[in-house]
């Protein structure tokens, strides 16, 4: 298989590059790629996202409005429990899980196959290692372009927005990372299978809600493949070879597909050659990237600290007064700040709980714990921080924000997402261009490999456990890695979020349905841990 697949992509290498990289009408492959793909993510985006009143989009209220009502329900969670949160990661609970009390059948010692992740040696996946692969899966780049694409649509007013969804989000990925734990399903070989395809289905069938459980756990499965094939990929593969063909000052109107190709080859040996090594490899090199961009990050900011007070006063002003062009206003800022941080820690979409899933506890609420962590990591700290990068660059009016589609003139010539962060990283750190460009290639091939798992979990759900369904969805998983390479940024992310967002409708019906269900487990954990057992 891999002599094939090998086979292939270098048939396809020469005719590329070699090719004239325009037709007859002068329209290079990229575009034709893009021409061909953008009526489809025009319609997909239309859909999922049907305004219902300012404008508003219906999933995002949804999102919102259910993130704050779990908030209210659970007491304010992401406070209330978050020094207790941080002690569940450190081990300071584990003789719980270790004692002979709760629910065995959560005791159940599996492993994940076919997925990347931190392991220990007895092949199980503590609080912390559950923790710190599932952030090292949303921190990449919607942490890098996705903030960059905030502030150029919405101008710094939107950092507040996505602040704000980070906090909010907490409360909603707590809920459905409890569900992920306590309705997955163990395979006969001792494989764990979990998410919302699986708490819909065992869940409303709980509730004598049999047939809503098995359509929405369909729906979410659908919709979680074309996240996999959309956010988790094309946008992932697409921000690659923005910032590779900005690096290499490529102009060729195949150049995207060429890269394309690249990454799909390489994102192939792993999910189909099964070369574990180069996978781990990969596993180790992408915490140190994070941590290498973070204390860059916090490097400009220090040298810069005088402007920090005016940028956050910026921030806040903006959010309630936002002076971005054709933003829309209050409700236009605060839609741009929402929609990039739910893109970006992934809270209310559920596909998290699938990874989360794997974790070896008895108590399922022990995970929703941890799992909280996540956006505020993500969101209020990693990418506040790039906010504060790109705003303080541009105090000395280096684009002007409320760009069209994202895309904002630098020195006369056109940036978009992480091509926007990297040019701010270049006016304070040397060769940060070479850096940024390696973080956000091995980001993306780190996410892909993430949502590869992802989305092969739901197609499973759908099509079996069976080898050729497997071959079947990694290699459509592969075709767009190219498609997303070679389409433009606006056509690829509208299609991006459209499937994201998408498994936010089947997910919220799980989470309204059993969300009495997270009380009570919340409530035996806590419990168990005052009474020391």
């Amino acid at each position: 298989m891999k002599f094939k697949i090998s086979s292939i992509f270098f048939t396809l290498l020469p005719n590329l590059f070699f090719a004239n990289t325009e037709n007859t009408s002068g329209i290079g492959l990229d575009q034709r790629i893009d021409q061909a793909f953008q009526p489809f993510s025009d319609l997909v985006s239309n859909i999922v996202f049907f305004e219902v009143f300012s404008g508003a989009p219906f999933v995002i209220i949804l999102l919102v409005l259910s993130a704050l009502f779990f908030t209210i329900y659970f007491g304010f969670p992401n406070i209330k429990y978050f020094v207790k949160a941080i002690g569940v990661v450190r081990g300071k609970y584990d003789h719980i899980d270790q004692s002979v009390s709760g629910n065995e059948e959560l005791s159940i010692d599996g492993d994940i196959v076919d997925t990347i992740s931190d392991e220990s040696k007895e092949g199980e996946v503590t609080h912390f290692q559950a923790l710190a692969t599932a952030v090292s899966g949303t921190v990449g780049n919607g942490n890098i372009a996705g903030v960059a694409l905030a502030i150029a649509l919405g101008g710094p007013g939107a950092t507040f927005w996505m602040i704000v969804c980070g906090l909010l989000g907490m409360s909603t990925k707590f809920v459905e990372c409890t569900l992920g734990v306590q309705y997955r399903d163990i395979g006969k070989d001792g494989t764990v299978y979990g998410g919302p395809m699986y708490y819909l289905s065992k869940g409303l069938k709980e509730k004598g809600f049999n047939v809503l459980g098995k359509i929405t756990a369909a729906l979410f499965a659908v919709f979680c493949i074309g996240g996999s094939f959309g956010g988790g990929n094309a946008a992932q593969s697409n921000q690659a070879t923005i910032v590779i063909k900005d690096l290499m000052g490529l102009q060729s109107n195949s150049a995207g597909a060429f890269i394309g190709i690249i990454l799909a080859f390489l994102v192939g040996i792993i999910i189909i050659g099964g070369i574990k090594r180069i996978a781990s490899v990969t596993e180790k090199i992408v915490p140190f990237m994070a941590v290498l961009y973070l204390l860059s990050c916090i490097y400009i900011i220090l040298i810069n600290i005088t402007l920090v007070d005016d940028a956050v006063s910026l921030i806040i002003s903006q959010a309630f007064n936002p002076k971005a062009i054709g933003v829309g206003g209050i409700i236009g800022v605060l839609l741009v700040g929402f929609k990039r941080a739910a893109f970006s820690n992934e809270a209310g979409a559920g596909s998290a709980s699938i990874a989360h899933s794997a974790v070896k506890t008895k108590y399922s609420a022990s995970e929703g714990l941890v799992a909280l962590l996540e956006p505020f990591i993500d969101t209020v700290v990693i990418c506040t921080m790039t906010a504060l990068v790109i705003i303080i660059f541009n105090f000395g009016g280096a684009f002007e924000y409320g760009g069209t589609n994202g895309t904002v003139l630098i020195d006369g010539i056109p940036y978009e997402g992480a091509g926007i962060t990297s040019m701010a990283f270049a006016k304070y750190i040397p060769y940060s261009d070479v850096f940024l460009t390696v973080a956000v290639v091995l980001f993306a091939v780190s996410t892909m490999i993430s949502w590869s798992y992802y989305g092969l979990q739901s197609w499973k759900y759908l099509f079996g456990r069976g080898k050729a369904a497997d071959l079947t969805y990694k290699l459509l998983f592969l075709l767009f890695v190219i498609i997303g390479a070679a389409a433009s940024m606006n056509s690829i992310w509208a299609f991006s979020d459209a499937m994201i967002f998408a498994m936010v409708f089947p997910n919220m019906v799980g989470l309204y349905f059993l969300f009495p269900i997270v009380k009570k487990q919340l409530n035996r954990y806590l419990k168990a841990i005052k009474d020391g057992i």
